[in-house]
C-alpha cells in the first residue's frame, strides 16, 4: 500500500514541504510594537505587499498565524496564469473596452512580476515556461478556438496558439484531448519555495515578520490596532491578506467569500525520459471541464496530478484511490506507478468568481477571492497595495470597482447552498 493509500488526512505534508528550501527564522510576536503598515497574512499576497513596501522605506511588520507559506499559497499547482477565473466576459459588464484592456494587462504583468520577483532575488523555486488548456470533446475544442480569436481581437493577445493532432503531442501525450490552447508566456513552480524565497526577500528589505502569531481581533480609527494572543500591532494602514484565514477580522468579507477544497497527488519519480513522453515540453496542462484536472512535473520528475473540489468542507471518500482513477483515465500508461503522497489545501472563492480588492473604515485594505486563479495576481494584489499605500491608489482602485455579493444563505446555510448549486456544473461535465 503506498503512502497515499494509507493517508487519511489530505492537509498532511505535501510534497512541497518534503522539497523546501530552508525557511526564514521568524519568532512568534512577543508585546506591543507599532509600525507604517502590518499586513496579516503569510502567503504570497501578503508577502509581495510587505516586500514591495519594505523596498519603499515603510515600517512594516507581516503577522502569520500558522507559518508562511502554510496555507494555499504553499500548497497550489503551481500554474502561474494570466487572467481571472471569471472570465473577462463578467468583468465585461463593468468596464470600458480600454478599462477591460487595462485589467488584461495587469494579469500578463502579474505573470512577469513572477519572473522578475524570481530572478531579482534569486528564488531556486523550479520555474518552467508554458502553460496548455485542453479540450476534451468537440465543443470544447469549440470554445478553446473562439477563446483565442476573441482574445486576439479584443486584447491583441499573440502568445495563444490553438494546437491538435501531432501539435497537441508535442505537449502532451494522452489519449484524453482532442485539442489544446498552448500559453507559451505562462508558466509553473514550486508555490512553497516560490513563497519562502518571498519570505527571504521581505526580511532582507526590512520587514519584521511573526510566525505563529494569529491575530484575534482588528480595532479599527485612525491608527488600527492588530490584537494578539501575545502582543498588538498598532500601525497607520493595516492589510488583509488571508484567503481562508480564520478568525474573523471582519464578518462583511468573509460574507463574500467561501472556502473551497482542492487536492493533489504526486508520484514517485519517473525518471526524466518516462516524464516527458508524458508532457515533452514540460508545461503545466489544464483541462476545461468544471471540476477539471491540472497536472504538470516536477523538477525530480515526479506527476503532480490536481484534481476533485470539496464544496462542503468535507474531505470526498477514497480520495487517494479517485485521484488514481482520474490520473490514468489521462495517462493510461502510468498503471504500475506509485502515488507518493496525497494533499489538499482550501482556496477561497467569490459568488462571482472575481478578485474582490477594496478597503475599509479608511486605513484597512484587502485583496481576496482569487478563486483558484491567484498564483500569478496574488503578487500583483500586493505590489497594487503597496502603490496604494504611498498615494498611487489608481490602478487598485480599478479593481476595487467590480461588485461582490454575500453567498445566499447565511452563515448556515450558505455551503449547503452552494453545493447544491454545483451540482449542475458537474452534470454539464458529462456532456
Amino acid at each position: 500500500m503506498t503512502q497515499a493509500m494509507s493517508q487519511s488526512n489530505p492537509s498532511a505534508p505535501s510534497y512541497y514541504t518534503a522539497s523546501a528550501r530552508p525557511a526564514p527564522s521568524c519568532a512568534a510576536l512577543a508585546g506591543d510594537v507599532t509600525c507604517d503598515v502590518a499586513v496579516v497574512g503569510g502567503g504570497i499576497t501578503g508577502l509581495s505587499a510587505a516586500l514591495h513596501l519594505g523596498a519603499r522605506g515603510f515600517d512594516v511588520v507581516l503577522l502569520e498565524g500558522d507559518t508562511v507559506g502554510a496555507g494555499a499559497s504553499g500548497r497550489s499547482g503551481g500554474q502561474v496564469l494570466p487572467g481571472y477565473a471569471c472570465g473577462m466576459a463578467t468583468l465585461a459588464a463593468h468596464y470600458s473596452a480600454m478599462e477591460l484592456r487595462c485589467l488584461w494587462d495587469m494579469s500578463r504583468e502579474a505573470v512577469q512580476l513572477t519572473r522578475d520577483l524570481i530572478s531579482r532575488h534569486g528564488i531556486d523555486c523550479d520555474w518552467r515556461e508554458g502553460h496548455l488548456d485542453t479540450a476534451l470533446k468537440p465543443r470544447q475544442r469549440v470554445e478553446l478556438a473562439a477563446l483565442a480569436e476573441r482574445m486576439a481581437r479584443d486584447f491583441g493577445e499573440t502568445a495563444l496558439e490553438l494546437l491538435e493532432g501531432a501539435d497537441l503531442a508535442r505537449e502532451v501525450v494522452s489519449p484524453r484531448y482532442c485539442a489544446g490552447l498552448y500559453d507559451g508566456d505562462s508558466g509553473h513552480l514550486h508555490p512553497l519555495n516560490y513563497t519562502l524565497g518571498l519570505a527571504h526577500a521581505a526580511q532582507a528589505a526590512g520587514v519584521r515578520l511573526f510566525e505563529r502569531t494569529p491575530v484575534l481581533a482588528l480595532e479599527a480609527g485612525p491608527a488600527p490596532r492588530l490584537r494578539c494572543a501575545s502582543g498588538a500591532v498598532r500601525a497607520g494602514h493595516v492589510i488583509l491578506a488571508q484567503n481562508t484565514g480564520r478568525p474573523v477580522l471582519d464578518a462583511h468579507l468573509r460574507a463574500r467569500i467561501m472556502p473551497v477544497g482542492t487536492y493533489i497527488a504526486a508520484t514517485v519519480p519517473l525518471g526524466a525520459e518516462r516524464a516527458r513522453g508524458l508532457l515533452p515540453g514540460n508545461a503545466s496542462v489544464c483541462d476545461l471541464n468544471f471540476v477539471l484536472d491540472y497536472f504538470r512535473l516536477s523538477a525530480d520528475h515526479r506527476l503532480l496530478f490536481g484534481g476533485r473540489v470539496s464544496y462542503s468542507g468535507m474531505t470526498p471518500p477514497r480520495l487517494a484511490a479517485s485521484m488514481r482513477e482520474r490520473m490514468l483515465r489521462v495517462f493510461p500508461s502510468l498503471g504500475d506507478v506509485a502515488i507518493d503522497s496525497v494533499w489538499g489545501g482550501e482556496v477561497d472563492i467569490t459568488l462571482n468568481r472575481a478578485p474582490h480588492f477594496g478597503t475599509r473604515d479608511g486605513r484597512v485594505m484587502y485583496a481576496q477571492g482569487f478563486s483558484g486563479h491567484g498564483m500569478a495576481l496574488t503578487a500583483l494584489a500586493g505590489k497594487l497595495m503597496a502603490e496604494a499605500v504611498a498615494g498611487q491608489a489608481e490602478r487598485f482602485d480599478l479593481f476595487s470597482r467590480i461588485p461582490h455579493r454575500a453567498f445566499p444563505g447565511g452563515p448556515w446555510l450558505r455551503t449547503p447552498a452552494l453545493v447544491l448549486a454545483m451540482l449542475y456544473y458537474r452534470l454539464r461535465d458529462l456532456w
